[in-house]
């Protein structure tokens, strides 16, 4: 485990429910990435990243599905793509990304606690 933190730590990160609008494949990367573009609502907007998730995901299985971000970090240029969040997803033993996800619908935008 990690060093404990204090809540006033946690709560400075932006953790929140986005829903994914485009996917394509991000061809300059080293490692199978795909490019989604996420829709975080009105307060964050539409940001994009680059993401390791194509050994359970593809284009067609992603685009209107609801993800959870980080919406903070700052900037990053990922083999050519402006990455401006981090998607969360669980690491299998293999490296292997499962995405978390809300269990039903939400609004997004909603800050995750």
């Amino acid at each position: 485990m990690k060093e404990q933190i204090t809540y006033d730590i946690f709560d400075k990160v932006d953790i929140m429910i986005g829903t994914i609008l485009s996917v394509k494949k991000n061809i300059k990367a080293r490692k199978p990435s795909l490019i989604i573009e996420v829709d975080f609502g009105n307060k964050i907007g539409i940001k994009q990243s680059s993401a390791q998730i194509t050994d359970y995901y593809n284009e067609e299985s992603l685009k209107g599905k609801q993800v959870i971000g980080v919406c903070n970090f700052p900037e990053k240029n990922i083999a050519g793509v402006k990455s401006e969040f981090l998607v969360l997803g669980a690491i299998e033993e293999d490296g292997k990304v499962v995405l978390v996800h809300p269990s039903q619908p939400t609004k997004n935008g909603l800050k995750i606690a």
